[in-house]
C-alpha cells in the first residue's frame, strides 16, 4: 500500500467514478472491484477508516485561472468540492494549488515541487502512486519512476471523464447529474456554477485562455489605456451622476483610478467589470496595494455578453470606453451591439446615463474615394506575407515597421478578418487604391499598430457611423444628450494620417479627412 496517491488535474468537475476509483485504490491499493463490496448502491463509496490512511494529494493545476472556458470555476470553488468529496467518499485529502506554467516537459517536476512548497510532503516513487488518465501527463511521472494508476484509462469500456461531464452540463444535457459526485452537485448548486459553467463554456466572444484574442499584447494595450485615461476622464466627468458607477471594460482601472480621486465622489460606489483574465488581475493587485482610497471599490470578471451583470434599474453611471466596437466585432456585430446596450439600458436607473467613448464610422462610410498612400516609407514586397501569424510576435513587428504604409494595405488586405474591397488604380505610381471610405479609414487608423497587428485586424472600428447610433439608441429606448456627437481626433490626422496618406473623389477633388471618434451621452428617461 502507498502512503499517497498524487492525483493532479483542474479537477472543476469531479465524478462517481473516481470516488469508487480513489476509494478502492486507497483502501486495497488497486482499483478493480469486481464484487461492487467498496461502493454504495448510489455510486457513493462508503467510508472506511484504517490505522494508517493513505492521502489523497490533489494537485490542483491552473489554480489561478478562473472564467476561462479551460478553466471555468475558481480554485476556491474546487477546494471546497474536493474537500466535500474526500468527506462523503471516506478519503483523507491534502489539496494544493499549482499555478497555471508555460508549457514544459518538466511539468511533473514543477508539480512535485509545488506539493512539497506547499504541504510540506516529499513525494517519492517509493511511497507514492500517480493517478493520471492523461496519457502525456502520466509518462512525465513514469520516467521519474513513478507507478502510475490510469484512472478512466484503466476501465474498459472508458468512462465518462470530468472534462466531458461539464460539457454535458454546459450542453443542457441533463445526465450530467447522473455522472457527477453529489460533492460536486452540492457546491454546483450553493454557488450556481452550474450557470457560471454554461455561461463560459458557451461564450461565443472570450477565447480559452480568457480574452478577446489569443494575439493581443496586453502589457502594451493596458500602457496606452492608462496614458489616455486622463483625456477620457475630463471628456465625460461632467456627465457623471453619483451613486453606483460601473465601467465596463475598465481596462487595468486607470479611469477608476481618476474617478476615486474626486470629492464627489467619495460616496459612491466604483465596480469595474473586465472579460480579459491579465487585465481584471492587474485591477485586483491594484486594490490589493492601496491604490484605491474608497473602500467601495469592486471589480467582477464577466463578459456582459455572457447575461445581465447587474439587477435592473440598479446603476446610476455606466461608463464605456473603446469597447463597443469590440462587442461589435467579435460578437455577432448589430446583433450583440443591440443585445449590449439592452442590458445597459436594463441595468440603469430612471435618470441614469450611459457614457460611451469609442471610434466612429464616417459619415457615408460606403460611398467609394480614392486613397493615396505613401511607397517612398518603407519596403514594397511584390506580394504580402500570407501567413504573419506563424512568425513570432517580434517577427511580425518587425516585418511591419519595414513596409512602406501602401504595401501595409496590401498586407491588411490579407490579414483584415472583415470584407476589405478595394483595387488599385492603374496611375503609373501604384500608390492609389479605390475603395469605400469607412474601409479605408478601418485601415488608415490601424495601419501603426504594429505590436498588435494580428489582434487589431480582428476588429472592426468604422461599422456604425453617427446615423446608425442615434437610429440604435432611440430604438432601445436612450434620450440622447445634446452633448453627444461625432469628431475628429486631429491629433491622429496630424501625426498617423496626412504624413503618409491623401483622400480624394473619384474624380480627384481632394477631400477632408472625415470623424473619427463618438461620444456618447444616453439617459434613461425618468418616467421609465
Amino acid at each position: 500500500m502507498p502512503r499517497y496517491l498524487l492525483f493532479p488535474g483542474r479537477h472543476h468537475l469531479l465524478t462517481r467514478f473516481q470516488a469508487a476509483y480513489l476509494h478502492r485504490l486507497a483502501t486495497t491499493g488497486h482499483h478493480d472491484d469486481p464484487d461492487g463490496d467498496h461502493a454504495a448502491a448510489d455510486g457513493v463509496p462508503t467510508a472506511t477508516a484504517g490505522d494508517d490512511p493513505v492521502t489523497v494529494v490533489w494537485a490542483v493545476t491552473s489554480a489561478n485561472h478562473e472564467n476561462t472556458r479551460r478553466n471555468p470555476v475558481p480554485y476556491h470553488r474546487r477546494e471546497a468540492a474536493i474537500e466535500r468529496f474526500s468527506v462523503l467518499a471516506g478519503l483523507r485529502s491534502v489539496v494544493v494549488p499549482v499555478f497555471d506554467t508555460a508549457a514544459t516537459d518538466r511539468f511533473a517536476e514543477v508539480t512535485l515541487k509545488n506539493v512539497a512548497a506547499t504541504a510540506g510532503l516529499e513525494l517519492t516513487p517509493a511511497d507514492t502512486v500517480v493517478a493520471c488518465s492523461t496519457p502525456q501527463v502520466a509518462a512525465m511521472y513514469a520516467a521519474l519512476g513513478f507507478p502510475i494508476a490510469g484512472v478512466e484509462a484503466d476501465v474498459d469500456p472508458t468512462p465518462a471523464r470530468p472534462w466531458d461531464v461539464l460539457l454535458r452540463l454546459a450542453a443542457d444535457d441533463p445526465s450530467w447529474r447522473e455522472l457527477a459526485h453529489p460533492a460536486t452537485i452540492d457546491v454546483y448548486a450553493r454557488y450556481r456554477l452550474d450557470d457560471l459553467v454554461r455561461s463560459v463554456v458557451n461564450d461565443p466572444v472570450v477565447g480559452d485562455e480568457g480574452g478577446l484574442t489569443a494575439t493581443r499584447d496586453y502589457r502594451t494595450y493596458a500602457e496606452a489605456f492608462a496614458d489616455a485615461a486622463q483625456r477620457k476622464w475630463a471628456a465625460v466627468r461632467e456627465h457623471v451622476r453619483p451613486g453606483r458607477i460601473v465601467d465596463v471594460g475598465c481596462g487595468a482601472g486607470a479611469v477608476l483610478e481618476l474617478a476615486d480621486r474626486e470629492p464627489t465622489l467619495r460616496e459612491s460606489d466604483l465596480i469595474g467589470v473586465e472579460v480579459a483574465r491579465h487585465l481584471y488581475e492587474e485591477c485586483v493587485h491594484k486594490k490589493a496595494q492601496g491604490f484605491f482610497a474608497n473602500p467601495n471599490v469592486f471589480f467582477y470578471r464577466r463578459n456582459v455578453l455572457g447575461g445581465a451583470v447587474f439587477a435592473p434599474r440598479s446603476v446610476d453611471t455606466t461608463l464605456t470606453f473603446a469597447l463597443t466596437h469590440e462587442i461589435w466585432s467579435y460578437g455577432e456585430q448589430m446583433a450583440s451591439l443591440r443585445r449590449f446596450v439592452q442590458a445597459i439600458y436594463d441595468h440603469t436607473v430612471p435618470g441614469g446615463v450611459w457614457i460611451n467613448s469609442d471610434v466612429c464610422g464616417p459619415d457615408g462610410r460606403d460611398r467609394t474615394v480614392r486613397l493615396r498612400l505613401s511607397t517612398t516609407d518603407g519596403a514594397n514586397p511584390a506580394q504580402p506575407h500570407p501567413d504573419l501569424a506563424s512568425l513570432p510576435a517580434e517577427r511580425v513587428a518587425e516585418r511591419l515597421a519595414g513596409l512602406s504604409t501602401r504595401a501595409r494595405l496590401d498586407q491588411f488586405a490579407v490579414d483584415y478578418r472583415f470584407p476589405f474591397p478595394h483595387r488599385p488604380v492603374d496611375d503609373g505610381t501604384g500608390a492609389v487604391v479605390e475603395l469605400p471610405l469607412g474601409a479605408a479609414m478601418d485601415f488608415l487608423t490601424r495601419k501603426d499598430y504594429t505590436d498588435n497587428w494580428l489582434s487589431e485586424t480582428q476588429e472592426e472600428f468604422c461599422g456604425l457611423e453617427w446615423a446608425d447610433w442615434k437610429a440604435l439608441l432611440a430604438d432601445v429606448g436612450f434620450e440622447v444628450d445634446p452633448a453627444s456627437g461625432p469628431y475628429r481626433n486631429d491629433w491622429i490626422v496630424d501625426h498617423r494620417l496626412a504624413p503618409a496618406a491623401a483622400l480624394s473623389t473619384l474624380g480627384g477633388a481632394p477631400l477632408d479627412w472625415p470623424v473619427t471618434h463618438v461620444l456618447l451621452v444616453a439617459r434613461r428617461p425618468v418616467n421609465t
